[in-house]
């Protein structure tokens, strides 16, 4: 039985693959013109950055504001709340029994906005791409897209007088 795999093995051409591709490239071939489609249009990008060191925020905010700046984006105001948000979790030092021996933990949570304005689809999707793949650690990044549309047909006829 090993033989007979040996020698089918080897009497395989070593280019089967070379002579698929040739030959599923030489069937498919049909020219179809495709209409590109227009680019979209956004009027505005928001951005909510959320992260529990400030400083990283604040340089992650720079860092973004700089690639903008290089691709030709206009920014918008960029900013963050006074105060973080506070989260307090209360629990007991003991399992079973001393009610009045607690532990109080919490967690601060940053946040810090920016604005874009005026882009187009694959400006949008090209710098959204870079800064969420520099984004750094422990930081949560939040997306809101405003598109711009064509006013619907029967909504730009004025209606009929009744």
């Amino acid at each position: 039985m090993l033989q007979v795999l040996k020698t089918l093995r080897w009497a395989q051409p070593v280019r089967a693959l070379s002579s698929v591709t040739t030959s599923s490239a030489a069937t498919n071939v049909t020219t179809t013109a495709s209409v590109p489609e227009p680019d979209k249009l956004f009027s505005k990008l928001e951005i909510e950055l959320r992260g529990v060191d400030p400083a990283v925020l604040k340089s992650y905010t720079w860092f973004a504001t700089t690639a903008a700046d290089h691709l030709g984006i206009e920014k918008g105001k960029c900013w963050s709340p006074r105060k973080a948000d506070h989260e307090r979790m209360t629990l007991l030092k003991s399992v079973h029994i001393y009610k009045k021996h607690r532990v109080q933990y919490e967690v601060r949570t940053h946040f810090r906005y920016m604005n874009f304005h005026k882009l187009t689809g694959s400006t949008l999707d090209t710098f959204l791409e870079y800064i969420e793949r520099n984004l750094p650690e422990g930081v949560a990044l939040q997306v809101s897209k405003t598109e711009l549309q064509q006013m619907p047909e029967h909504l730009r006829q004025p209606p009929e007088q009744v």
